[in-house]
């Protein structure tokens, strides 16, 4: 009798320490719990962040990161005009809190990897056959929101939020890449020949100004010398000094006549005038 005193006493140390050591559970930063009772099933309630009790054995929790978390998908899909497009597509997901219980009956704890690749690479055919291939470079941010804006309905029959939606990667069959390097050399082509033709234009006007300039300016040094022959000096002068400056500067010897230096050109014009 004292045996079975005595087994008893263990037993309900043993089950005391079980219950105290299962009966408190901890929810961390960024987590929700939910908790599967084996009478009542999953209870509706969603348990915070902090301590929590639990009776031991009847009661069973399952904790979800209810933080936002990147998935990156890629999706193969024809566009409207028949081009293979390869897309990279990055989102931002988390499930919505208060319907944890509903997440765990209808899709389990890996609620992601059953929902998310289905109904991404159904958005991204969907919404990529609206589009021409060009379509799909020219207007990526508004390719981009569309997406976002199915995926996000999509997503919230599964009470699945989206925080985030964006593409990363685009890219198109070798003949199309091709086509479009080639059209891009072209674009290329096209502007530097019409830079050539503006150039050959501002030249064409920078001579015409430039000799108009320098008409004028003989004309009105014409006009100088016949209304005043010391015009004419006052150069040769200025011609001489820029001569002599010339010389004076140079580390070898020069000896010039005055012929050389400019200082006849007055006789010069008298002595043809008298021929005349």
């Amino acid at each position: 009798m004292e045996m079975i005193s005595r087994g008893f006493k263990i037993a309900v140390s043993v089950a005391a320490i079980y219950a105290a050591q299962n009966s408190l559970y901890n929810v961390e930063g960024g987590h929700r719990a939910i908790v599967f009772n084996r009478i009542q099933g999953i209870k509706d309630e969603v348990y915070p962040e902090g301590t929590h009790f639990r009776i031991p054995w009847f009661e069973r929790t399952t904790i979800f990161d209810v933080r936002a978390r990147p998935h990156f998908v890629e999706s193969t899909s024809g566009s409207r005009d028949l081009q293979m497009v390869k897309i990279g597509l990055r989102v931002l997901t988390r499930p919505i809190p208060d319907q944890l219980p509903t997440i765990y009956r209808t899709l389990g704890k890996n609620y992601d990897k059953r929902v998310l690749p289905s109904i991404i690479h159904e958005t991204l055919k969907a919404v990529v056959a609206q589009y021409n291939a060009s379509q799909l470079i020219t207007q990526r941010e508004a390719v981009s929101r569309e997406i976002r804006r199915v995926l996000t309905e999509r997503a919230r029959n599964f009470n699945i939020e989206l925080d985030d939606v964006s593409i990363t990667t685009l890219s198109f069959g070798k003949e199309f890449t091709l086509a479009i390097e080639a059209k891009q050399v072209a674009a290329q082509d096209a502007e530097r020949a019409k830079f050539i033709v503006e150039k050959a234009e501002q030249d064409k006007r920078s001579a015409i100004i430039r000799a108009q300039g320098e008409a004028k300016s003989a004309q009105l040094i014409g006009q100088a010398i016949a209304n005043n022959p010391a015009f004419l000096v006052l150069r040769q002068i200025e011609a001489a000094r820029e001569i002599a400056q010339t010389i004076a500067n140079s580390s070898n010897r020069v000896y010039l006549k005055s012929d050389d230096l400019l200082l006849n050109l007055q006789q010069l014009d008298f002595e043809n005038q008298k021929k005349k």
